[in-house]
């Protein structure tokens, strides 16, 4: 689960994170940070930049309501996930 927000919304409350990169599916690069004490995916993005950045959920400190989030990435959604009737579901990234 990733909430996607502005960069200027997410604040590092403790620790050091480090980066890495990856390929991405359209052969662009995703920026990845992490925890480098237990490895843990934190957010997706540049802090520095203007674009969205993916916060990885499990590193939320405040529980977002999410009865009307948009779904994204279902086609590879784990199996029991149920998506509501009604809210915005993309197979893969949507053309925002």
């Amino acid at each position: 689960m990733s909430a996607i927000v502005a960069p200027a919304h997410i604040k590092i409350t403790r620790g050091t994170v480090k980066r890495w990169t990856r390929p991405t599916s359209d052969g662009g690069k995703m920026l990845c940070h992490f925890c480098p004490d237990c490895g843990t995916r934190l957010f997706h993005g540049d802090l520095k930049g203007d674009e969205p950045v993916s916060v990885k959920g499990g590193s939320l400190d405040i529980q977002p309501d999410l009865s009307r989030a948009m779904h994204i990435w279902a086609k590879r959604k784990l199996k029991g996930v149920i998506i509501p009737e009604g809210v915005a579901v993309f197979d893969e990234d949507p053309e925002i």
